[in-house]
């Protein structure tokens, strides 16, 4: 661990469950910032139980997405486990929390009781629809977030039902990147004024806000994108196409440029030159004709060919991977996006930590902890208890 950590000297009570707010708890410890991890006593988070089991007890997910976080366990729904998050929080610097909203206020631990002990405290709140508008009571997991936001509407076939956007956790972790930004605005903002504030996240926002045009284009034309399959809806070819030796591969013409190259790459550069081609619109007209030149191509050739001639041409394409190709694969290698780290279920391997810095990197320090690890550590050094103190709090379920 550096000396001096980018974000040393920030602590984080991370009181949320599952991925969405956590993930922010996450990409904050990479870069040196404490997080405590809040836990309810004796079952703690439910992510320890989602996944892959492993020898510890708890998953490859939570060994993974809890690294470098500290476990205190912490009845928030009592009074005295009120009083010392409380007290932890005048303390620290950031709240993390993903329950209903309400749920806090009912328990006495809404932003008002927090920033009354610490006025510069930063709370991120994420929940399923925001913390306002009619549906904010209602629950929901990134699946529902795919699904209200329009991601899932346009996975698909043509006609078909609409399948899983890649990862079903994609919209929580896309809530903990767009929280982890407006936690370190937020944190700049208290350097200037010494006042906290409430960062506001909805699942399905974190996704609404990355699907390009739709918006505009359905308000300037009243364009309803519907499912393409492997098609984007304005470059063509654009896609994905079948190999000779059964792989796919992914080709992407953004422009006429690109398609001039791949032209050429085909052995067919009159293609690029006639009007029924020469330009994007001229394509997108076309599509299926287009598409269908492009496939009889590739699926002439062998994965391995396609990607020779492709390069050769300067035209960006790759094969469709699984993870075991990943692991094989040089780039990954040599960009070490693996990383081999020590955990309490023996030596596993995780994704690096992101973003890649010349000069401040992140740091692995632990594996995701065993439920209540630095308990007794945490309380007595940040609220002053005593050991005994401690044996009648956990007597009492509290811890």
């Amino acid at each position: 661990m550096p000396d001096n950590p980018p974000l040393g000297g920030i602590r984080v009570l991370d009181i949320a469950t599952f991925v969405a707010a956590p993930f922010c708890g996450t990409v904050l410890g990479d870069f040196g910032a404490e997080v405590i991890k809040i836990e309810q006593p004796g079952e703690g988070d439910s992510l320890r139980r989602f996944g892959t089991q492993t020898e510890c007890g708890d998953t490859l997910v939570w060994l993974s997405e809890a690294r470098n976080k500290r476990s205190v366990t912490l009845d928030l729904r009592t009074k005295e486990g009120a009083e010392l998050f409380l007290a932890l929080a005048a303390k620290s610097d950031v709240v993390l929390e993903n329950f209903r909203p309400g749920t806090l206020e009912k328990w006495g631990l809404g932003y008002d009781a927090m920033s009354a002990v610490n006025p510069r405290l930063v709370l991120l709140r994420v929940s399923a629809y925001g913390q306002t508008g009619p549906y904010r009571h209602k629950p929901g997991f990134a699946r529902i977030a795919h699904a209200f936001s329009g991601l899932s509407y346009l996975a698909g076939e043509v006609g078909r039902t609409p399948v899983v956007p890649g990862s079903t956790s994609l919209a929580d972790y896309m809530s903990g990147l767009w929280g982890a930004v407006g936690v370190l605005i937020a944190l700049r903002e208290a350097e200037r004024t010494g006042k906290g504030q409430v960062i506001d996240v909805a699942l399905y926002e974190s996704v609404f806000r990355t699907l390009d045009e739709i918006v505009p284009a359905y308000a300037k034309h009243g364009f309803v994108r519907e499912r393409m399959g492997p098609d984007t809806v304005n470059a063509v070819p654009h896609s994905h196409y079948r190999t000779a030796d059964g792989g796919f591969i992914a080709l992407a013409c953004t422009n006429d440029k690109m398609f001039e190259r791949l032209a050429k790459v085909m052995g067919r550069p009159d293609l690029a030159q006639s009007p029924r081609y020469r330009t994007a619109a001229a394509r997108v007209a076309c599509r299926e004709e287009v598409n269908g030149i492009v496939a009889d191509w590739v699926g002439s050739l062998t994965t391995g060919q396609v990607v020779e001639e492709c390069e050769r041409g300067e035209l960006p394409c790759s094969p469709l991977y699984s993870i075991k190709d990943i692991f094989e694969d040089p780039q990954y290698i040599a960009r070490e996006n693996f990383s081999e780290v020590p955990s309490r279920a023996g030596p596993v391997v995780l994704p690096s930590a992101l973003p890649r810095m010349s000069s401040t990197p992140p740091v692995f320090r632990t594996a995701g902890p065993a439920l209540g690890a630095d308990t007794d550590d945490v309380l007595t050094r940040l609220c002053g208890l005593t050991p005994l103190q401690i044996a009648d709090l956990r007597s009492r379920k509290i811890v």
